[in-house]
């Protein structure tokens, strides 16, 4: 299944409820970000884990990003964000950073891999993304590609590339984006873990209280 996305409005509705309805049966879906095609299943879905993992043949220890439809709804998933995170989200938040953050100790079953205490969120500069987001609730996902391979930048060379079928396939062009930046916001002063889409003198301008 396949359909179209544009990183801004007007975005394809088809393709929006062709995503909705595999994300509703607990199927993963590609789809396209604002940096690389991605492969998403909805956060409440049991084993979201192991059904990613298994998709890029990697280990299903290894902890996985939420994508949310706003820093609001980021809130429901995470304990109280310091200032620093909260700086950094007003800052580049829709955008390329993910923020790990300490989960909220109420917030249940998510299968999002790793040790249960932490969870990577971003807010991706992306409507279609943020769509899905706001409808259906977060999303966990991951680049989609094989583990340790370089992710496609179409969409059907992304479904290509997993170690399965997924129920939907997106289409938002050719994407040649970095991966997001990671910082995190559970170490005081915050430590940058992975450089991306926004350099970490930028990171580190905000912390430091410049623009």
């Amino acid at each position: 299944m396949s359909g179209n996305a544009a990183g801004a409005e007007p975005f394809d509705r088809h393709a929006v409820e062709m995503a909705v309805a595999a994300l509703q049966r607990a199927q993963p879906i590609v789809l396209p970000t604002d940096t690389v095609y991605g492969v998403a299943v909805l956060a409440s879905t049991g084993g979201a884990a192991q059904i990613l993992s298994r998709l890029k043949a990697r280990s299903s220890e290894q902890s996985l990003a939420v994508l949310v439809a706003s820093a609001e709804q980021a809130r429901s998933l995470i304990d109280q964000p310091s200032s620093a995170a909260r700086s950094l989200m007003a800052a580049f938040w829709p955008g390329p950073v993910t923020l790990v953050l300490r989960r909220r100790p109420d917030l249940g079953g998510f299968d999002l891999g790793g040790d249960g205490s932490t969870i990577g969120v971003r807010c991706p500069d992306h409507v279609f993304v943020r769509e899905l987001a706001l409808r259906l609730g977060p999303l966990v996902a991951t680049s989609a590609n094989r583990h340790g391979q370089p992710t496609p930048v179409t969409a059907a060379e992304a479904a290509s590339a997993l170690a399965g079928p997924v129920g939907a396939v997106v289409d938002g062009g050719v994407l040649g984006g970095v991966p997001s930046t990671v910082v995190d916001c559970t170490s005081d002063p915050p430590r940058v873990l992975r450089e991306g889409g926004i350099a970490a003198a930028q990171i580190f301008a905000v912390l430091e209280g410049g623009s």
